[in-house]
């Protein structure tokens, strides 16, 4: 494929589901939506795990956390594994960053040529509580959800500022000859559940559809779930009036941020760039927002793994909607050959494949994999994902099957029908996922890591003293630190 620049957008916690253009009923998302209208939307993309540290390391190295060992919130990136970023660097490519990474630090050679204001992980250490896992902490999170409605916040504040920054460095860079990368990392709509007041307004709470399973008599009672909805608090149940409240928010962050999206694209039109650069948008993972009676990521359900993925440029098809399975790690092999970079050895054993390429053929089958071990679960789960299917391993716990062709809103869980053809499907999904990894075998290595990570800083007690914080504060604001309850 020809060389071209390449401008890689994020954002984090975005639903896939709430695009337009993804066939949501209320979402503006315009901006997002004439950018698929003009390339290829991908309709089953994945994050590799749903949260933002592992999914952040997944994507910049091509691999799977537990072929990294970026395990949780409190083990972040380093730059030591190599990046699509150290590749283009090494190569010779402008390869810079604007807004949030969330590793380690800016200290480290992360693959950028320069960071722009990035946005990382708390004092270089990030979360470490969230690798306590044996279920002897709590952490109630239910007032960003009481408190979800119209107002400003310091995320708002800093997209604006990543929009300026990337708006500012187009100028700087439009004339040049060679390739550059950009990857330009939004912070909204991650919580708090706060939407400038003109955006929030436009979504009626009565227009709101209420998420799977959102009523307490409906929700899957698998005893991961159970004891997630424990550790935050929300095994007490929200009224339907705050999960209305909640949805007519995040909808407004989704605008507010389609609409900064909008005004760096805007610019990439009015400098004459867009017929030479390819464009990228994605999120690192998804949002419940009440879906079986959860708040915010961590599970495979689709609210949360399933995220936004769409590609633009002058050889990518336009209007096209794709539905081979893809995920975070087929980044690294699309990123190379876009900006004319070649791959080494390395790189061509990682398990991605370029996204270029699928979308150009035909829809096919293809599974990709997903895991989690990070904060309010006690075991690892794992998932497996193909065009029908989507398979949850649980350590310890009973698997789940879904076919997402006849129960999109994942309300059926096949995996407890006792019939043979159910029980042959499970046999194969887990001799599936064995080929790919031994499940329990990680999670132990997991584990044992987690806790040296706490004994490097001092063990238990010192890393529950330290409390945790709701939510990353943005450059130049102070963490807000809240004490952790012990039940045990």
């Amino acid at each position: 494929m020809e060389p071209l620049n390449l401008l890689f957008i994020m954002s984090d916690q975005h639903q896939a589901a709430a695009m337009g253009c993804a066939g949501h009923s209320i979402v503006q998302t315009p901006n997002l939506d004439r950018l698929a209208a003009d390339g290829t939307r991908f309709s089953n993309a994945y994050t590799n795990c749903a949260i933002c540290v592992p999914a952040r390391a997944s994507l910049a190295t091509g691999q799977y956390i537990h072929q990294i060992g970026n395990w949780d919130n409190g083990m972040p990136y380093d730059g030591k594994v190599p990046s699509w970023g150290h590749r283009l660097k090494e190569k010779g490519f402008c390869v810079d960053s604007i807004g949030k990474l969330h590793f380690r630090s800016a200290d480290d050679d992360n693959g950028f040529t320069r960071e722009i204001e990035p946005l990382h992980v708390v004092e270089g250490i990030g979360d470490p509580a969230s690798g306590i896992r044996d279920g002897s902490l709590l952490r109630d999170s239910r007032v960003g959800i009481d408190e979800a409605g119209p107002g400003g916040s310091t995320y708002q504040q800093y997209d604006i500022r990543n929009r300026d920054n990337a708006i500012r460095w187009l100028h700087e860079r439009a004339a040049d000859e060679n390739p550059w990368a950009l990857f330009l990392s939004f912070v909204t709509p991650h919580p708090p559940f706060l939407a400038p007041p003109e955006t929030y307004k436009r979504y009626r709470h009565e227009d709101v559809t209420l998420p799977p399973q959102w009523r307490d008599s409906d929700w899957p009672r698998h005893p991961a779930y159970e004891a997630m909805r424990r550790f935050f608090g929300h095994d007490r149940p929200f009224d339907e009036a705050t999960i209305r409240r909640l949805h007519a928010a995040y909808y407004g962050i989704c605008t507010f941020l389609d609409d900064q999206i909008g005004q760096v694209l805007a610019a990439l039109d009015a400098l004459k760039l867009r017929g030479k650069t390819r464009v990228i948008y994605t999120s690192d993972h998804g949002e419940h927002l009440g879906a079986r009676g959860i708040f915010g990521k961590f599970t495979m359900y689709e609210e949360a793994s399933a995220i936004p993925f769409i590609i633009s440029g002058p050889d990518v098809p336009a209007g096209k909607v794709v539905d081979t399975p893809i995920s975070m790690v087929d980044c690294f092999p699309t990123v190379l050959p876009a900006v004319g970079c070649p791959a080494d050895e390395k790189a061509e054993a990682l398990p991605g494949e370029s996204l270029w390429d699928i979308a150009a053929g035909p829809d096919r089958d293809r599974t990709v994999f997903a895991e989690y071990h990070a904060i309010a679960s006690q075991n690892a789960y794992y998932m497996l994902r193909d065009r029908r299917y989507k398979y949850i391993y649980h350590v310890g716990a009973p698997a789940q099957l879904f076919d997402l062709v006849a129960d999109p809103d994942e309300v059926n869980d096949l995996a407890a029908n006792l019939d043979a053809d159910s029980q042959n499907l499970l046999s194969d999904y887990e001799a599936n996922l064995r080929a790919i990894v031994d499940p329990e075998a990680v999670d132990r290595r997991a584990k044992m890591d987690q806790q040296r990570r706490i004994a490097s800083l001092g063990g238990r007690e010192e890393v529950v003293k330290r409390g945790a914080f709701i939510n990353s504060p943005a450059p130049g604001e102070a963490p807000r630190f809240r004490k952790l309850q012990t039940v045990l």
